[in-house]
């Protein structure tokens, strides 16, 4: 463990039963129970350093302490664990100093003095501040490390300043080791160093002042950027429901059209059949007097109907009806699609204009004071990357990502000792009992974690990972993360070096170095992952047919990175075959 990791978060003491939970963090057992035994009644557990939010109360594992210390409080009887000590704020923690005539627990030091080369807490105080004998004695506000003020040569105090050593010394040193040197009193050099420190100050509140000056310049600017964009979104809006109606108008219009031409149509027709079953029933009615005239036998009838009847037949000139075999709506539809076709060619012919002009517009950027020249590495890598197709911003759909896809497996000479792997090296569980593991220094010797075998730099990479249990973190790395202890400096995420995202059953974390991004996003047991190493990003997200982004990190990388996890107790983490 490091110095930090033997200090509980909660009572600010050597930790006592060391327990560690889902997202890493170690604790008092004790402290930790207290501390969950009065959570929110809600049910929502949350650990007390990153606040990261458990459904359900995490089982914490009990880890062995580096120091030899602990063994007498890991053989006391768990039944039984010691209560921790109530705070009390005058007495002197671990970043405090301490005075250094109080035994035992000792209180805060308030003054430190330069003769004596000790600090006192008000107590300790009074002699010099009630004695005459220490009247002579310089009292300062308390500092630390004050065997820095004493020659590690003579034993003596620091009085003078060498500058051509350019280092602190004691009155003897003078004789020999300094002798002809140009020396000049403490008092004088800090005089003098103090009016450079005021220059340099001067510089930097200038520099503040700059800065703040661009920092309200900017704010001023973000403010018209987010007035300007959102009058442009309202504008947009009533423009485009001003088309919108005038489609819908064109629509109607089209409607009626097609809709009275119909119905003239439909009324000439029906004119034009009423009128031929008319003519069809007198033609009929002929045949039927035409038919019985031929059946006649009296001769002088037959005679003089046949030559009426064959005038009146005669007579009558029925007109045809022609019906038109090409006529249809069709060219409605045509001048529709045409419209159709033109409006769109249109809209992308200006979005891509607009988009252009506004994105030739930079709202704010750094001016470099010096140029850097390309080296000769940086020329090789440029042409490499020639040939790189970055990830398109626009895409949504899983088929998109999977174009990207690598594979990866599992390195069993990083793996934690208690991290076992199956499925061909695809999958690390995390057991009670030790694995078979060979030495080797890759390994990760006292924090759950394993990497991949694939160095990935130069190009676009996506995978995806199941995970089950309390808690995972997937994430990258830089291949020297160190692989011992339990400190933030070997932890996936907590360092310059990595990257990660924790999952836990209810929420995630985003986590880099110092900063921690609490995630509110939908729960999903599938994590895709998509790494732009030359464009800097690193992005994850929800798996499903459209892709939803969970969290992204912006950055550089400098060197190739490693795909890693972190599996808690009871979790596992499956590298996906796609």
């Amino acid at each position: 463990m490091s110095a930090d990791q033997d200090i509980c978060h909660l009572c600010k003491e050597e930790l006592r039963d060391p327990v560690s939970i889902p997202c890493g963090h170690i604790f008092c057992e004790i402290c930790l129970k207290t501390y969950w035994d009065h959570a929110d009644p809600s049910g929502s557990y949350v650990c007390p350093q990153c606040r990261v939010s458990y459904n359900r109360r995490p089982t914490p594992r009990a880890i062995q302490s580096s120091r030899s210390s602990r063994q007498s409080f890991n053989n006391r009887s768990p039944e039984f664990p010691p209560a921790p000590p109530a705070p009390d704020y005058n007495y002197a923690g671990p970043r405090d100093v301490a005075c250094d005539i109080c035994i035992g627990n000792k209180l805060k030091a308030v003054k430190s003095c330069l003769m004596c080369l000790a600090s006192y807490c008000d107590k300790h105080l009074k002699p010099h501040q009630e004695n005459a004998a220490f009247k002579r004695h310089k009292l300062v506000d308390e500092i630390g490390h004050l065997d820095r003020q004493i020659c590690p040569q003579h034993q003596k105090g620091l009085e003078l300043y060498c500058r051509t050593d350019q280092m602190c010394i004691c009155v003897l040193c003078t004789v020999k080791e300094h002798k002809g040197h140009d020396m000049v009193s403490a008092e004088q050099e800090r005089a003098e160093m103090q009016q450079r420190l005021g220059a340099t100050q001067a510089e930097i509140q200038e520099k503040i002042h700059d800065r703040v000056k661009q920092m309200d310049e900017l704010k001023q600017a973000v403010d018209a950027l987010k007035n300007s964009a959102q009058r442009a979104l309202q504008e947009s809006e009533k423009l485009f429901g001003d088309m919108l109606h005038s489609i819908e108008r064109m629509q109607q219009e089209m409607t009626k059209l097609i809709s009275s031409n119909k119905k003239a149509a439909l009324n000439t027709a029906e004119s034009h059949m009423d009128r031929l079953t008319q003519e069809i029933t007198d033609l009929k009615r002929r045949d039927s007097e035409l038919t019985q005239l031929s059946r006649t036998e009296d001769h002088i009838h037959f005679i003089q109907s046949y030559h009426m009847l064959l005038a009146q037949t005669d007579a009558e000139e029925l007109p045809s009806v022609t019906v038109n075999p090409y006529f249809s709506f069709g060219s409605i539809t045509k001048a529709v699609s045409d419209i159709k076709q033109q409006l769109n060619e249109f809209s992308n012919e200006e979005l891509v204009k607009v988009a252009k002009t506004v994105n030739k517009m930079p709202f704010c950027q750094l001016e470099e004071k010096k140029k850097k020249t390309m080296k000769s590495d940086e020329i090789d890598r440029t042409a490499v990357l020639q040939s790189y197709r970055a990830p398109s911003q626009a895409a949504r759909g899983r088929d998109d990502f999977l174009q990207y896809v690598c594979q990866l497996t599992l390195d069993p000479n990083t793996a934690y000792k208690q991290i076992y792997l199956s499925r061909g090296n695809r999958k690390a569980a995390m057991k009670r009992d030790p694995q078979a593991y060979s030495d080797s220094s890759q390994r990760f010797d006292s924090l759950p974690q394993v990497l991949c075998k694939e160095a990935l730099s130069g190009g676009a990479y996506y995978w995806e990972v199941d995970w089950s249990g309390e808690g995972a973190s997937i994430g990258i790395t830089y291949k020297g993360i160190k692989r011992t202890g339990y400190g933030d400096s070997a932890r996936l995420g907590y360092n310059r070096k990595s990257w990660s995202l924790f999952c836990s059953d209810s929420s995630y974390s985003a986590r880099h170095s110092k900063e921690q991004v609490e995630i509110n996003a939908p729960y999903t047991s599938r994590v895709g992952v998509l790494l732009d190493h030359p464009g800097g990003t690193l992005s994850f997200y929800n798996v499903s047919d459209s892709m939803s982004l969970i969290h992204q990190f912006k950055t550089t990388f400098a060197e190739a990175v490693y795909p890693g996890f972190w599996v808690w107790y009871g979790s596992a983490v499956t590298i996906c075959q796609l």
